[in-house]
């Protein structure tokens, strides 16, 4: 399919009568025009469908009022929630935002990041701490604010927005502990840095308190089928696994959704916390035990810091650790 010409600022100020340079004020500042000229060019831009073309003023001015976000995951309520917080923040001081998904996959993320360079973008959100060597050469040669947002622990290119998963993770399986659960399993998916860490936190609990780690782990993605799944296969595998601490609440959801089917009653015979904080969990009865995350807060922080920088700002702050809060819920 051969691509259509577009309309030119030549063809709206050939219907309208005017000249070009008169059309190009009008867009850049309506009122810079007769009141009855900036009628007439309205109607002739709805007629033609008229669309800007951005590169002249790129190459020009060597800004292009964009900012690239990576995300792992365009399913992941998680970073729904981080876009939107990134969305309202850029759309209020006239930024459009640039999405990309690399599918947790650092060699994905690095043509990603090549290709939202490629079109010159004035700053950029990434949703990992961890990148290629090549990704962080790119980054640094490009020489634009870069802000890695999820992880507060992690080394950081320039700045990080987002919580210590680590110490999340290790808190909440206390609380299961104090509980009275002793034999709780860790359902892990993805296995990606942020997963890995909070295996990490529940092993740390689990060895202070002198009990037994027990995990199930995949590489899928993380849904509610899995989750039941994943409580099959503990279950066949540790039928004396009292509770289980998910690395989300869709796992979570999902083991909740298992017993339910199987008769297993939550929290009298079975244990269950998910992490994140969704919906979901939040909404369902029993209410989901669960660590509170502030997905909307990190975007919109974080698309604030990368805006102030981009004004000339100084970094004040190089992490900015916005924490998490502990809900023990009704499945505990």
């Amino acid at each position: 399919m051969n691509k259509k010409r577009r309309p030119t600022l030549q063809d709206v100020a050939d219907q309208v009568g005017v000249t070009k340079m008169t059309v190009s004020r009008y867009l850049k500042n309506p009122t810079r025009v007769a009141q009855s000229t900036q009628e007439k060019i309205a109607i002739a831009l709805e007629t033609l469908g008229y669309i800007p073309n951005r590169a002249p003023e790129i190459l020009a001015q060597s800004t292009s009022r964009a900012i690239g976000v990576l995300v792992p995951s365009l399913t992941n309520q998680v970073f729904a929630e981080v876009l939107r917080g990134i969305e309202n923040v850029a759309g209020q001081s006239g930024y459009q935002t640039m999405l990309a998904h690399y599918g947790y996959q650092a060699e994905v993320e690095e043509e990603r990041v090549a290709s939202l360079l490629s079109y010159n973008i004035d700053g950029l959100l990434l949703s990992e701490s961890y990148h290629t060597p090549r990704t962080v050469r790119m980054i640094e040669t490009a020489g634009i604010p870069v802000i890695e947002m999820m992880d507060s622990v992690s080394p950081a290119i320039q700045q990080c927005v987002g919580f210590d998963n680590t110490a999340a993770a290790y808190e909440m399986v206390q609380a299961m502990i104090a509980q009275g659960h002793r034999h709780i399993a860790y359902l892990g998916a993805r296995m990606d840095v942020r997963t890995q860490l909070k295996m990490q936190g529940y092993e740390l609990a689990m060895a202070e308190a002198k009990l037994t780690p027990l995990a199930m782990t995949t590489n899928d993605a993380s849904s509610f089928s899995l989750g039941a799944l994943l409580l099959q296969q503990t279950l066949a595998k540790y039928p004396y696994v009292d509770s289980f601490f998910c690395t989300n609440d869709d796992l979570a959801a999902g083991v909740i959704f298992e017993c339910q089917r199987q008769g297993i009653k939550v929290p009298e015979q079975i244990g269950v916390a998910g992490f994140h904080g969704h919906d979901i969990g939040q909404s369902m009865t029993p209410k989901l035990a669960s660590i509170i995350t502030p997905r909307n807060d990190i975007g919109r922080i974080a698309a604030t810091e990368l805006l102030d920088r981009l004004n000339g700002k100084e970094i004040e702050q190089s992490v900015i650790e916005l924490g998490y809060r502990i809900d023990l819920g009704e499945t505990l």
